[in-house]
């Protein structure tokens, strides 16, 4: 049973990080999305929030775990997992050089886990949790933050919003 860790900050989940999971369901027998959290960073959303808003946006699937970690090398909770893939999305140049040096530093720790890279489609290429959040505010930012995100988390951005957490 082949099993991958796709892990990141989802704050907010996009239709990128959808597609990633459906790619991921696809590839991998089982498929773990990993909150990871980093204590110099600010989030939107609580740890709590951002695993609700995936369940929410996500179908459920037998196959599918999601979950958090904090305060270790993702390689080590891949390998406490007893996974053998780390799932990663490279959507630019920046995306692809980071990512390559972070495969490498992976590989010196566990050399058992591999990373795996999907290019998402041109649609969801662009997207990032950082420039959906970017885009709240302006007049009108309904219409366009609505295309880039579940309906679930277009709620929870739009009641934020609303009560001027964001």
């Amino acid at each position: 049973m082949q099993t991958a860790v796709y892990a990141g900050s989802f704050d907010p989940p996009t239709n990128g990080h959808l597609w990633m999971v459906s790619q991921g369901l696809a590839l991998f027998d089982r498929l773990v999305v990993a909150i990871g959290e980093n204590p110099h960073k600010h989030y939107t959303f609580s740890t709590r929030e951002r695993i609700e808003l995936l369940r929410a946006s996500i179908p459920s699937c037998e196959r599918l775990t999601i979950t958090c970690f904090d305060n270790r090398y993702l390689v080590d909770y891949a390998r406490e997992l007893g996974a053998e893939f780390i799932l990663r999305g490279i959507r630019s140049p920046g995306d692809y050089e980071y990512e390559r040096v972070m495969r490498h530093i992976n590989s010196d720790m566990a050399p058992e886990i591999n990373t795996v890279f999907l290019m998402p489609p041109r649609d969801k290429a662009e997207l990032s949790s950082s420039m959906v959040t970017g885009l709240i505010g302006p007049a009108g930012w309904q219409e366009t933050v609505r295309r880039y995100v579940p309906p679930p988390v277009f709620e929870a951005l739009e009641d934020k919003q609303n009560s001027s957490a964001l």
